[in-house]
């Protein structure tokens, strides 16, 4: 079998992993992330993931004041930094004395949140407000 012509190592594997000898798929850009206040709801859309939490946390921090639910019908998926985004922005809603809840199922929500060991809203169940 002819090895990789590249390696100088005379055990190399017989497909190279090196992006510089065989094409290097392309993984179609997800939809920027960008979110939206809708009445009592703020509206997620796209991928959330670590660039959006961090793109979206100043906006989402600032216009917590009424919201009532983070909808997340239009988001594609979720990843662990979009889960924390999502976690703190609920727990900060709970703290006001809002009993907000989420709005759809993006792709790995649920996977993440069993992971976590997350309740339904994102809440660690059975957890009580700290000091009491």
């Amino acid at each position: 079998m002819p090895r990789c012509a590249r390696s100088r190592w005379p055990r190399s594997p017989r497909i190279c992993a090196r992006a510089a000898c065989r094409p290097v798929e392309t993984v179609a850009s997800a939809k920027p992330a960008s979110l939206v206040r809708r009445d009592e709801a703020l509206v997620f859309d796209g991928a959330l993931d670590r660039a959006a939490a961090t793109a979206l946390w100043p906006q989402a921090s600032r216009a917590l004041d009424g919201i009532r639910a983070l909808d997340l019908s239009a988001v594609s998926r979720v990843d662990s930094a979009g889960l924390a985004l999502l976690a703190e922005l609920l727990a900060r809603l709970r703290a006001q004395g809002a009993a907000p809840v989420l709005i759809g199922q993006p792709a790995g929500l649920a996977e993440l949140r069993d992971a976590y060991r997350l309740g339904a809203e994102l809440d660690f169940p059975g957890a009580g407000a700290i000091g009491t």
